[in-house]
């Protein structure tokens, strides 16, 4: 067996012959391939074993002789000989997640468990979260629509953004740390070195995030400012309308358009999880995730200094104000306008508030910290053939056509032409075939979602099939979609508008733009925009529907009827908001008063945080 000594003479011997061109061309080639692999090699983690003292080193193949310098520490690595003793490291192993730093023979540096302890929980959680839950304590009147539910989603959205703000500046600077240094700090706990992996791809993104400009930086976020933006609209309709199955609406749909702000671009989980996302963190991983970032300051970090500052301040000036407004009648006055009654219903609810709002807010910043993968551009599996999903879509544009045909002919002939094919009136005509028209709508969507997502397109034949088909069958659907706002509209004429029959037919309206979304994407047979683009309609439907004034507009229509000879039900008039004032002084004051004066008794009186401008201009 060759000891140590000659291996090294013969490498010297070998390095001093001489080489032809394309001997040497090969070496530099072979260079600056290792050169580039041991750069790759910074990124990653290694795990260093001691080798056994009973067995001797095996010769290392040519290419793993040559000295390497890193990009991290520029220190050559010696020359193979044996293995120096090194203390093992314990790492367990198992598959990494996507994008982390990976071991020999595929193990990872991170701990087995719950996913939440790979998050790095940056400084500030903490407070915000106790700023967010005591702000929405006291801002949020949860029995009415009012101006508290705007400065709360506020303060929130603007502690989250803040926390996130400072995380990414804060963990830019690391970025000089290499990876690998990272790894290799001794610690005999798991947690520290995956929290060092994390740290430094988080570092990575915080410092690709700081290298571009500011508008470039908009631009990239442009999704979450955009449901940021309009999430923050629909809780402002609060502020301006009284009606309160109008506000329940807005309320869900910003609570779904702030979730997807905080997940941002599309995830590989899909749109309805991240719809719920907030939740479903909040849930699962938001709460032990931040208790994790409490024990470890151990009471004495300054984000707990700060949330127990602010929690001390709200007790005494719980207990002292109230003292103050009994000591001084004036003052008390003052206090009684701002601060509502104390009573055991009061505080349930203040602790309710701020339980759910601080710990959503939370889940918002654990997302922020740790966000899901982002989706892929995968195709999916495409299982149909044209056969199979053809005959169908034929069959629909065959009996859509034809349907589109009649209701042209009706149309045309009016009155006449329906009473002597169907023996009804157009009313009542219009009044039979709304419901079912809506229906058809909405299979038909499903029809043309569940083609598009499984339809073959291995060449161009099966791709222009395809959007022949699902374009003709989108227009037909259009038409049939106007065919059943004009019969709703026809019957509310005939027989008065409400809320539900307004409902409907601007639900009818939505599908309508979905049905042209489809058509914006056959061009080019992509659907990955279409889910979130179809909650954006949604959303600013529903804001629409909320600045035309929905309730009033009902007033108003019942009123035309009225003035055009119609019956005028003036009880179903009694049970909607104050926002329909404005439109009864249309009314003979006989009519019109009663009505009011039932409107204006049931309305409550506003503290400054539910305060309301409908309501307000009622009074």
């Amino acid at each position: 067996m060759t000891d140590h000594g000659d291996q090294t003479d013969e490498r010297a011997a070998d390095t001093a012959e001489p080489t032809s061109d394309s001997t040497a061309h090969t070496t530099v080639d072979d260079a600056a391939t290792k050169s580039s692999d041991d750069h790759r090699a910074v990124t990653t983690t290694t795990v260093q074993r001691a080798a056994p003292k009973s067995e001797p080193s095996a010769p290392e193949p040519e290419m793993e002789k040559r000295s390497t310098v890193t990009d991290a520490d520029h220190v050559p690595i010696p020359p193979p000989g044996p293995m120096p003793s090194v203390t093992p490291v314990s790492v367990p192993s198992g598959p990494a997640p996507a994008g982390w730093p990976t071991a020999p023979g595929g193990s990872a540096p991170y701990e087995h468990g719950p996913r939440w302890r790979r998050v790095v929980c940056p400084p500030g959680v903490l407070p915000a979260a106790v700023v967010s839950g005591t702000v929405a304590a006291a801002a949020i009147p949860l029995d009415r629509p009012g101006l508290g539910w705007l400065l709360a989603a506020a303060v929130t959205a603007v502690a989250i953004f803040e926390v996130d703000r400072r995380a990414r500046r804060s963990a830019a600077p690391n970025l000089s740390v290499p990876a690998a240094r990272a790894a290799e700090v001794p610690s005999t706990s798991t947690v520290s070195e995956s929290a060092a992996a994390v740290a430094v791809i988080d570092s990575e993104a915080a410092q690709d995030n700081r290298s571009v400009s500011p508008l470039a930086r908009v631009v990239r976020n442009r999704e979450r400012i955009w449901w940021t933006a309009i999430g923050l609209g629909l809780l402002s309709v609060g502020t301006f309308r009284a009606a309160g199955w109008l506000f329940v609406l807005c309320a869900i749909a910003a609570s779904v358009a702030g979730s997807l702000a905080v997940i941002g671009r599309r995830t590989a989980r899909g749109t309805w999880h991240d719809v719920v996302a907030v939740p479903l963190a909040t849930i699962s991983a938001a709460i032990p995730w931040a208790y994790a970032r409490a024990e470890r300051i151990r009471g004495n970090g300054p984000s707990v200094r700060t949330s127990w500052s602010i929690l001390v301040t709200g007790a005494l000036l719980a207990v002292l104000v109230p003292l103050l407004g009994s000591a001084d009648a004036t003052f008390g006055a003052l206090v009684g306008d701002v601060v509502p009654e104390i009573g055991t219903g009061t505080v349930l609810r203040w602790i309710s508030l701020f339980v759910v709002v601080g710990a959503g807010s939370l889940g918002a910043m654990y997302l922020l910290a740790g966000p899901p993968p982002t989706a892929l551009a995968a195709a999916p599996e495409r299982s149909l053939r044209r056969q199979e999903w053809a005959l169908p879509m034929g069959a629909l544009t065959v009996l859509f056509a034809f349907f589109v045909a009649v209701q042209f002919v009706a149309l045309f002939g009016g009155d006449d032409y329906v009473q002597r094919t169907s023996g009804l009136t157009y009313a009542e005509y219009a009044r039979t075939g709304f419901w079912q028209l809506s229906i058809v709508s909405v299979l038909t969507l499903a029809v043309i979602m569940v083609v598009l997502h499984l339809a073959g397109r291995d060449n161009a034949t099966d791709r222009a099939w395809l959007r022949t088909l699902t374009g003709a069958v989108s227009t037909l659907s259009l038409v049939i979609v106007a065919s059943a706002l004009a019969r709703m509209w026809t019957y509310q004429q005939a027989y008065g508008f409400t809320v539900l029959r307004l409902l409907v037919e601007v639900f009818e309206l939505w599908l309508g733009l979905i049905f042209v979304l489809i058509l914006a994407a056959l061009p080019r047979l992509d659907l990955t925009w279409l889910p979130r683009a179809a909650l954006g309609t949604a959303f600013a439907t529903l804001l629409a529907l909320a600045l035309i004034d929905p309730e009033r507009l009902i007033a108003d229509r019942n009123i035309d009827r009225w003035e055009h000879g119609e019956s005028l039900d003036t009880e179903y008039l009694t049970t909607l908001s104050p926002d329909i004032l404005p439109a009864l002084t249309r009314l003979p004051a006989p009519m019109g008063t009663p009505i009011q004066s039932s409107i204006r008794a049931d309305i409550p009186d506003d503290s400054w945080n539910s305060w309301n401008r409908s309501r307000a201009r009622a009074r």
